[in-house]
């Protein structure tokens, strides 16, 4: 498409319209603020609302019904086996998508932000060009780039529509339940999506290079989740690569190379998710006084998202960090204020991490591998969920929720835990790490009986040897 003739003038352009962009861009406009939304998609959302996130855990939530169904027999309760309609599920999941996507126009449209569509490169540093829009120009006085990230690629293979080797994106479109499934990569992407198809009939192979699952959790969260995966997937093989892919109409032929036996397989279809890469390339930054680096991160020169480039800013993906959208977003109300003249920074002590499998596993602050690797004193206590009653109600005895902590001060450091509803759960931890909050805070605080949530009160009874279902330590 040509590019249009009109040009235009704001205040705020924001380039990107996944969590971050749309965040930036509300707040903005709620300061006050002549705000312009760009992206080459026609409703905001980003990848996070129409290919990562939300379909993400729309299937999960699926697939958590599909599990709990199962574990319902050893407590007297016995369902058929489940039915899978493959074009309803999709059809629920566009419900969803479609539901969010509206709210955030009509959120946009209220608050006078113009949406445009196309897409933005940079000719300076106040002005970008559109492609694929009826407007050919916009002039801004200060920009944030919000573009995201896309999966990385299997070396030598390159995506296409209806290929048998899926980016998550593709695999997200459901677009059959395969008999053979390959999973390249035992990070949260790989396991999420993996957890998807075993609970719908595929028989699952993960394949992971380094010498454990999630490398970024403690390795006693994970432990509880990888005797449920060696339970509902077929295999999972650490320490191993994959060094060759051929793809043919009936499946696609691997060579392996590891901690494997057979080193040649073929599976109907293999998903790579072997992580993520910033959208900066065909941003135009070499116009302006932005600098990237090696990987195409922005470089960010302050906790204000400020670039090199004084009236850009950068969130999300692209500045690096954690990429997470709940970390985007947060950056992206700290950009807005920062434009509108308010006082703020990125200064969080805490950003929550969530794996939404079965069991989920979810963090927050210093872990403990961090702490040892940096050899900082730390003192950590564990509360088994076999201790716990509501988790004995619910057959999720085999959780865990652990506390890191100051030895000295007792203030909070960190929280980890495995199990059901975590998503949720982790949320006191990082208020209390946000907020100084110390051992006894957590551990006087009085909470509802009988609740998972109880697990984070009687881990910090035992650092004070006042846990009720736990013997207290005998001391010398």
């Amino acid at each position: 498409m040509v590019m249009g003739e009109l040009a235009l003038e704001t205040e705020v352009l924001v380039i990107g319209t996944g969590p971050g962009g749309y965040s930036a861009a509300f707040r903005a406009a709620d300061l006050g603020l002549d705000v312009t939304l760009v992206d080459p998609a026609h409703r905001p959302g980003g990848v996070c609302l129409f290919r990562g996130c939300i379909p993400s855990k729309t299937l999960l939530y699926l697939a958590e019904i599909i599990f709990d169904a199962e574990r319902s027999s050893r407590m007297g309760i016995r369902f058929e086996k489940p039915q899978i309609d493959l074009e309803g599920i999709r059809k629920w999941k566009d419900k969803v998508i479609n539901q969010l996507a509206e709210g955030l126009v009509n959120l946009a449209e209220k608050r006078g932000i113009q949406l445009i569509k196309g897409h933005a490169v940079f000719e300076g540093s106040n002005s970008v060009r559109l492609q694929d829009s009826e407007v050919g120009r916009i002039k801004f006085r200060n920009a944030i780039i919000a573009t995201g990230s896309q999966p990385i690629h299997f070396p030598g293979i390159t995506p296409r529509k209806g290929s048998r080797i899926m980016d998550s994106t593709a695999a997200l479109e459901l677009l059959e339940i395969p008999n053979t499934l390959l999973v390249l990569g035992g990070g949260y992407v790989g396991l999420e999506i993996g957890t998807v198809y075993a609970a719908l009939g595929s028989k699952v192979t993960v394949v992971e290079l380094s010498d454990r699952l999630l490398p970024g959790a403690d390795r006693d969260l994970v432990k509880p989740l990888r005797r449920r995966l060696d339970d509902i997937f077929e295999a999972i093989h650490l320490n191993t690569m994959v060094i060759e892919m051929k793809e043919s109409k009936t499946g696609v032929a691997v060579r392996l190379k590891g901690d494997v036996e057979r080193t040649e397989r073929t599976f109907d279809r293999v998903l790579v998710g072997i992580g993520r890469r910033p959208n900066t390339s065909a941003l135009g930054l070499e116009a302006t006084n932005i600098k990237v680096d090696e990987k195409g991160f922005v470089l960010l020169v302050d906790n204000q998202q400020h670039t090199t480039d004084g009236k850009i800013f950068a969130v999300g993906d692209v500045a690096g960090g954690i990429m997470l959208a709940h970390k985007a977003a947060r950056e992206g109300k700290v950009a807005a204020e920062i434009i509108a003249g308010k006082p703020s920074a990125f200064d969080v002590r805490a950003i929550p991490a969530v794996v939404y499998t079965d069991p989920q596993i979810a963090w927050c602050g210093l872990t403990e591998e961090e702490a040892r690797l940096s050899n900082r004193k730390i003192s950590v206590q564990r509360f088994p969920w076999q201790a716990s009653g509501r988790a004995t109600t619910m057959g999720a005895r085999d959780g865990l929720t652990k506390i890191i902590a100051d030895p000295q001060t007792h203030r909070v450091l960190g929280m980890g835990i495995v199990g059901r509803e975590t998503e949720g759960l982790i949320a006191e931890g990082v208020l209390a790490i946000e907020m100084g909050a110390l051992i006894e805070d957590l551990a006087l605080t009085v909470h509802a009986h009988p609740t998972l949530s109880e697990t984070e009160m009687e881990t910090a009874e035992i650092f004070l040897g006042s846990a009720t279902h736990i013997l207290p330590r005998k001391t010398k």
